[in-house]
């Protein structure tokens, strides 16, 4: 019996050498996976022919011969399936369907004001199943749907505590699963949008980046080894809750002095209802961006304010980790015009010299729904996972 586990382990290991190369090296012949992979061209020919049947492969034309009979080429079928991958901000849900490469498909978003659970997972279940439909035809269909959630969640996915949703010891799990009988995997959104960075976006070249996700609140995606770090219980990257001034101001975490109470999105928009900025309806990010594009000063310090801030904690960040890459992203993001400039010189002149050697500063393309693209690629991966596993 021993044996036979093995056995299928190494298979199982093999198949998904196979894949993957065919996925990141297409179009590829059989014998150059046997000349990568190290396998017998036998072995090879029967996983490939696994993976055909499956349609998760397909065959091309013949490729360039290197002397003998031109080779039939592989790729891999993105088409196969289709994998939802949802954003679920504060003020906002952002719903992305993709290929089984992260291609993206389509796009839903919608806005809404802080709401109960109810009505925000009703909103959810509107979006999913938005983009159900928007799926084309193909063999698997949806295959995973991925939920990108600010606050603490366990390795289970509950969403233990959201103090800017007001939400704790919530599951979007077993609901969505009951109503669409498709897996649902729910992530912290700023580590989902550290790993759509590291996949689809500035972090590819990087293998130690830290994803700062500045929106109503601040969270944090860390890769080390390019890798996503989690913590022993999953519970890290909770930098938004670090302490930057002892006696400050109230967090509704129960904290002082939080570093998202200064360099949030919510931060700044508290600061503009105080200031009475002339908005006549309720004051949000894009009334201020609209300001500052127009030159009004007040609005133009604000953000430049929260700029600073911003780069304030970023330093406690390389202090601690050393990364390669700082990735700013979030609705935040939209703000650069204003804010590098004063997350640059703040870093400048507080960080310790060492730590600033070769480290680059990026502010997220807001083409890219990063967290998004993170969760529908941990649901993609798991169900490919979850068909190398079937024998």
């Amino acid at each position: 019996m021993q044996m036979i586990w093995n056995q299928q382990l190494v298979k199982k290991e093999n198949k998904s050498i196979v894949l993957n190369l065919i996925m990141n090296n297409a179009p590829i012949s059989r014998a150059d996976i046997a000349q990568t992979s190290g396998l017998n061209k036998g072995t090879v020919s029967s996983l490939v022919a696994e993976l055909l049947e499956e349609q998760l492969i397909y065959e091309s034309g013949p490729g360039e011969s290197s002397g003998g009979r031109r080779p039939v080429m592989l790729l891999f079928n993105q088409a196969a399936g289709y994998s939802i991958g949802l954003d679920l901000g504060v003020n906002y849900i952002l719903g992305v369907l993709t290929d089984l490469h992260g291609n993206i498909v389509t796009t839903k978003n919608e806005k809404y004001t802080n709401i109960s659970f109810d009505d925000t997972l009703n909103r959810v279940k509107n979006v999913i199943s938005f983009l159900i439909d928007a799926a084309p035809l193909s063999p698997y269909g949806i295959v995973g749907i991925g939920i990108g959630a600010p606050g603490i969640l366990n390795k289970e996915g509950d969403i233990l505590l959201a103090p800017n949703l007001g939400w704790k010891n919530v599951s979007l799990t077993a609901a969505l699963e009951t109503t669409f009988n498709i897996p649902v995997i729910v992530e912290n959104e700023a580590n989902a949008g550290a790993y759509g960075e590291k996949k689809f976006g500035l972090g590819q070249p990087f293998d130690d980046l830290i994803y700062v996700s500045a929106g109503i609140g601040i969270g944090t995606g860390i890769i080390i080894n390019g890798e996503l770090y989690k913590g022993i219980n999953g519970y890290s990257g909770e930098f938004g809750h670090m302490t930057i001034d002892k006696n400050g101001m109230q967090c509704r975490c129960g904290n002082k002095g939080c570093w998202e109470l200064y360099a949030s999105e919510q931060s700044l928009l508290s600061k503009a209802n105080e200031m009475n900025l002339g908005i006549m309806n309720d004051v949000n990010l894009g009334e201020i961006l609209l300001l500052a594009q127009n030159g009004e000063q007040a609005a133009i310090q604000l953000l430049k304010e929260v700029g600073q801030n911003l780069g304030l904690g970023i330093i406690n960040i390389i202090h601690a980790f050393n990364p390669q890459q700082i990735i700013i992203g979030n609705r935040l993001a939209a703000a650069r015009q204003w804010i590098e400039p004063q997350v640059r010189n703040v870093i400048d002149k507080f960080t310790l010299s060492f730590h600033q050697t070769d480290i680059k500063v990026s502010f997220s393309n807001l083409s890219l729904p990063s967290s998004a693209l993170g969760v529908a690629a941990f649901s993609t991966e798991a169900f490919l996972k979850s068909k190398l596993q079937m024998q």
